[in-house]
């Protein structure tokens, strides 16, 4: 089947947030120099991007303006719509039911944010994480963040320095307690996975020399989320922007580590004589169909059902035959200097 790749980063801050420092123009300026298609920006709180006029087509990057949520715990993003949900930042009471609800009353869509963040006791960086499962109605939730991932390589200063000129060699993937969660979700109801960067380009002082981590440049070669598209985008920011958080909605996403290896090309189809369907597609089994992953390169090909392996090779594509329900998605991890790296993590075909 044909669909139209577009590539994005969902989750940073600019100058708008108050724990933010960079412009919209330094931003859009960093996506355009790493080929990005659009950016999907969650200051906390506000929509000031939107009110100065700053949403819509920017040469070649759209950028859709929402918000994160963020009381103590319980992190949430919203996008589509036009009013700023405010509660206190520091705030462990609020339910966050309410927000969800809130969101979804206004016409939006939302996303759990870096569910298990943990943060870095050794370098004073709190903890962020979802605590409330009992809630319903969100659209999906994070599965891979940046931010969670490098944290969680910081045990000292050798490692931080490592990690800081090097990110892509320590980043580790989504957290395993984090994809169970998701495999156990999906197969309840859709719950749609995103990479999440929450990136500010916080200034630190490493060695006495105040840095940057991360400038939008080096850290918008990291994580990426990718958007099919049934059709390609118009030019027209407001359908434009429809279409890209219908296909958010729907699932029709994967995400991507990609400062190895561009992964478009990236392909997931499940297919009989009489249909074909990709991410986020619901199919009803009629006998036997065929799952197809492709890649753009040989790496290591799983494919999960249920939350527990069903297939593996190494190689540049991989055929299954499917003949019971469940969730299938795919995990790729790509050699680079000897070892199996993370890469790639698609949203799931729901078999029925």
């Amino acid at each position: 089947m044909k669909l139209y790749d577009y590539t994005g980063i969902i989750h940073f801050h600019s100058v708008y947030s108050f724990d933010g420092r960079v412009s919209i123009k330094e931003i859009i300026k960093a996506a355009e120099e790493n080929c990005i298609d659009f950016l999907m920006l969650t200051d906390h709180f506000t929509l000031g991007a939107r009110r100065d006029g700053l949403e819509g087509w920017k040469g070649s990057i759209l950028l859709v303006v929402g918000q994160e949520i963020s009381p103590r715990f319980n992190h949430y993003l919203a996008f589509g719509i036009d009013e700023e949900l405010i509660v206190d930042k520091n705030d462990t009471e609020s339910n966050p039911q309410d927000y969800i609800n809130k969101v979804k009353r206004l016409g939006g869509i939302g996303f759990i944010a870096h569910p298990d963040h943990e943060g870095t006791e050794k370098f004073h960086v709190k903890h962020f994480p979802w605590r409330d499962w009992s809630v319903s109605g969100y659209t999906g939730m994070g599965v891979w963040d940046f931010m969670t991932d490098w944290q969680s390589t910081l045990n000292g200063l050798p490692s931080a320095l490592a990690g800081y000129f090097f990110p892509a060699y320590v980043l580790k993937g989504p957290r395993d307690i984090t994809l169970k969660r998701w495999d156990y979700l999906n197969k309840k109801s859709r719950v749609v996975g995103i990479g999440e960067l929450d990136n500010h380009d916080t200034p630190q002082k490493i060695l006495g020399i105040t840095v940057g981590v991360f400038p939008f440049k080096r850290a918008f070669r990291l994580i990426r989320t990718h958007l099919l598209l049934d059709n390609p985008l118009k030019g027209e920011a407001e359908e434009d922007m429809d279409t890209l958080l219908k296909a958010l909605k729907n699932g029709r996403t994967y995400i991507a580590m990609e400062y190895f290896r561009s992964a478009k090309g990236f392909s997931l189809s499940l297919s009989d004589e009489n249909r074909e369907v990709t991410m986020g597609d619901e199919f009803s089994l009629k006998g036997e169909a065929l799952l197809d992953v492709k890649i753009p390169e040989k790496g290591k090909i799983r494919i999960i059902q249920d939350g527990g392996l069903f297939a593996e090779t190494i190689d540049k594509d991989i055929t299954c035959k499917i003949s019971q329900g469940g969730v299938y998605r795919a995990e790729v991890y790509l050699k680079v200097w000897g070892k199996y790296r993370p890469w790639i993590f698609s949203n799931p075909v729901y078999v029925r």
